[in-house]
């Protein structure tokens, strides 16, 4: 008699369990990321300067490869671009901006952007006086 008045419970339980985790990677589907940079930072098009500002992915079927990039309260939106996937081979514990240093006194350039725990990221596209684009470095223990 006990048995059969706890499986009602348990699939209860088994259906709240899985509901509650759908919803927690729905959270993670735009990698809603708030970062705050101390100099100035270079993206495609422009610079930014130091202060805090959102990246997070467009909510587009089919593509995970346009970022947008806010202020810090997202009422702004600096610029929505189109990015190229790469990968890691281990995905990274937090936050991973990758940057390259210009010459002269120009800003780092933001070049590659990692979502905690996914080793999935994403490479700016930065355009060249040549008309190419330099291939992504590899870098060691990726």
């Amino acid at each position: 008699m006990r048995r059969i008045k706890a499986l009602p419970i348990a699939i209860c339980a088994a259906i709240l369990c899985a509901a509650v985790g759908t919803s927690a990677r729905a959270d993670n589907w735009d990698r809603k990321t708030v970062v705050t940079f101390n100099n100035a930072v270079e993206i495609p098009g422009q610079v930014l300067p130091p202060g805090t500002y959102v990246f997070k992915l467009v909510n587009l079927p089919g593509s995970r490869n346009l970022v947008q990039i806010m202020n810090e309260d997202q009422s702004f939106t600096f610029t929505t671009l189109q990015t190229v996937s790469t990968y890691r081979w281990r995905a990274p514990d937090h936050t991973l901006f990758r940057l390259d240093e210009r010459a002269g006194d120009s800003p780092e350039a933001i070049r590659t952007w990692y979502y905690p725990g996914d080793n999935r990221g994403v490479d700016f596209i930065y355009s060249y006086s040549n008309g190419t684009y330099p291939p992504t470095a590899t870098y060691p223990g990726q």
